[in-house]
């Protein structure tokens, strides 16, 4: 039903929520701490999280920050104690899409992330309608797994096409390296970025016919996909 990341330093709470969660049918990852529950962001995909406010290392204000400057379009929400009025608005300033006060109602708590994913999902349908791409002189067709350039066809692996459409709808912007590595291959790890390098080089040899097109590396962040002809 969904893939959760729940970050919360209580034991006891998080181990609860954590199987009243998987009782309904969500995966649930539950990270101990604010830099626990970062970097197993990073290493893996999620469709939300639940974060607690007041942890150790890195509160959940922080995190909320960090993960929304990693993918702005996660949706999370936070889970606390802190009924505050001051706080609540801080939550929703940072782009929290809700704000759940302990002690929580389990089925309020299940509704709300249900409604959270669908709405997500909705969004990514809307964007996923368009599967086809101009690169350059190519027309990329994404549903087929076809690169075309005048008549010649170039057969795409799945991984090959997933990555770019992801470099497709970032043309002309840096598409960072973890949030590729988290929407092909699910997590980043070293032979994961080995992987990518393979793959890219692959799509700049497919592209290599047409010399107003360029794959260029961003050191450090990701990859550009340049694209001098006007469409």
């Amino acid at each position: 039903m969904g893939n959760i990341l729940l970050v919360e330093d209580d034991d006891s709470f998080g181990y609860i929520l954590k199987e009243y969660l998987e009782m309904n049918d969500f995966r649930v990852t539950l990270a101990k701490d604010g830099e626990d529950g970062l970097k197993t962001f990073q290493r893996s995909s999620f469709d939300l999280c639940l974060l607690d406010v007041m942890m150790p290392l890195k509160d959940g204000f922080t995190l909320a920050k960090e993960i929304r400057e990693a993918d702005p379009d996660i949706p999370f929400m936070f889970l606390t104690a802190k009924a505050l009025k001051v706080d609540k608005l801080k939550g929703f300033r940072l782009g929290c899409d809700d704000y759940i006060v302990k002690p929580i109602d389990e089925e309020l708590l299940i509704a709300r992330i249900k409604a959270l994913i669908k709405r997500a999902c909705s969004d990514a349908d809307v964007l996923d309608r368009v599967t086809h791409y101009h690169i350059g002189h190519y027309s990329f067709d994404f549903n087929n797994q076809a690169l075309t350039f005048e008549d010649h066809i170039q057969r795409l692996t799945e991984k090959e096409a997933k990555l770019l459409q992801l470099l497709c709808e970032h043309k002309h912007s840096v598409l960072e390296r973890n949030k590729a590595l988290k929407s092909v291959w699910g997590h980043s790890d070293f032979f994961n970025r080995k992987s990518m390098d393979v793959f890219i080089h692959k799509l700049r040899q497919y592209l290599k016919k047409d010399p107003s097109v360029q794959i260029v590396n961003i050191h450090g962040k990701g990859f550009i996909l340049e694209d001098k002809v006007i469409h």
